[in-house]
């Protein structure tokens, strides 16, 4: 299995992108959150001009966030300074937009995204419509401004079989956030495939494209508790997240939060309490998401609940953890994706010395 790395936006993070890359990782990912981490694509051109082999990724963007053209522009404009090593992953903008207070949008908006970004930045015209206004657009500046000619690889990402499906209909790949079930993953894989069929991208004709997990990694010292300190502190970034978003969706999304069981829900409740607002309050975005996918306050560990740990991010010691990539890997995942928080250089080495 390949591997590579997600992180936040902040200055100097073309020094971790040549880091990876010198650490043999495939690739290197930031996050499109504007309210919350810096500018994904600024981000982006610094790696693309400082490295010269790993693949760099947005995950993920959304319609939600910006305009086709205008992601198009960024994505092509990219694809100039990094020929054929960009990736461009979408979504419905689940976070980006909740953390503006607002709801992402629609799985059949996500499609008609995709379907005009992959036109556009192969050189196409395509359909463009704001409104009831319909327009055929294209690049209409060449040279060396953009790069029409190489590919840029698509994901879509997915937690269930809608979007799964999208990625079959428009031949992308797929991403999902913290999804270490190989069972769900084969699910995916099936979803993807059938909606693919009787398309041009039915993969019994060509191979399915690529898939990537993301997570939290902690490898295990000798004689380190499984659940101690140090393990949730690096993996309860992913841990929080999952919280603050049953505790963001209680009122439009109750089927989630009924999932949890009684110390997932208490933990809610707490999370609630100690940001010092209500599931129904309008600004709760403003409270839940400060700090978001950063390192944990030392208070906050209390909330890292072994259930969540296991369920979302990778704990053990290298045995262990090989032996739970290994279903991962056959059940047609392609790529691991962590997001270090602690001391990424060091945790991408670690990274790199599980998986070879």
């Amino acid at each position: 299995m390949r591997a590579g790395v997600v992180v936040a936006v902040q200055p100097g993070v073309e020094d971790l992108a040549v880091q990876a890359e010198k650490s043999g990782l495939h690739s290197f990912w930031v996050n499109d959150t504007p309210m919350v981490h810096g500018d994904a694509f600024v981000a982006l051109s610094l790696c693309a001009k400082a490295t010269s082999r790993i693949r760099l990724g947005i995950g993920v963007t959304s319609p939600a966030l910006r305009s086709a053209p205008a992601a198009a522009s960024a994505f092509a404009s990219l694809n100039a300074l990094a020929p054929g090593r960009i990736i461009c992953g979408i979504g419905t903008g689940n976070t980006a937009r909740r953390t503006l207070g607002m709801r992402p949008t629609t799985v059949s908006s996500m499609e008609a995204f995709t379907a005009t970004l992959q036109g556009l930045c192969a050189g196409r015209a395509v359909e463009y419509r704001e409104g009831d206004r319909v327009r055929d657009v294209r690049f209409l500046h060449a040279g060396g401004q953009v790069n029409t000619a190489d590919p840029i690889e698509f994901v879509v990402a997915a937690l269930g079989p809608k979007a799964a499906a999208v990625a079959g209909r428009r031949g992308t790949g797929l991403i999902s956030f913290g999804l270490l079930d190989p069972t769900a993953w084969r699910a995916l894989h099936d979803a993807r495939r059938d909606a693919a069929r009787g398309t041009s991208h039915d993969t019994r004709a060509e191979p399915q494209a690529d898939s990537y997990v993301v997570t939290a990694l902690h490898i295990l010292g000798e004689d380190e508790a499984l659940h101690g300190d140090a393990a949730r502190d690096a993996t309860g970034h992913l841990v929080l997240s999952l919280l603050a978003f049953a505790a963001d969706t209680a009122d439009d999304t109750p089927a989630f939060a009924d999932q949890l069981g009684p110390a997932e829900r208490e933990a809610v409740r707490r999370l609630l309490d100690r940001h010092g607002t209500t599931a129904g309050a309008p600004d709760r975005h403003t409270k839940l998401y400060p700090g978001y996918l950063g390192r944990i306050a030392p208070q906050d560990r209390d909330l890292i609940l072994p259930s969540l740990m296991n369920t979302l991010a990778l704990v053990g010691t290298r045995d262990d953890l090989r032996a739970r990539i290994a279903p991962l890997r056959q059940a047609g995942v392609d790529e691991l994706l962590i997001q270090p928080v602690i001391d990424p250089r060091t945790e991408m080495a670690r990274l790199v010395e599980l998986l070879s």
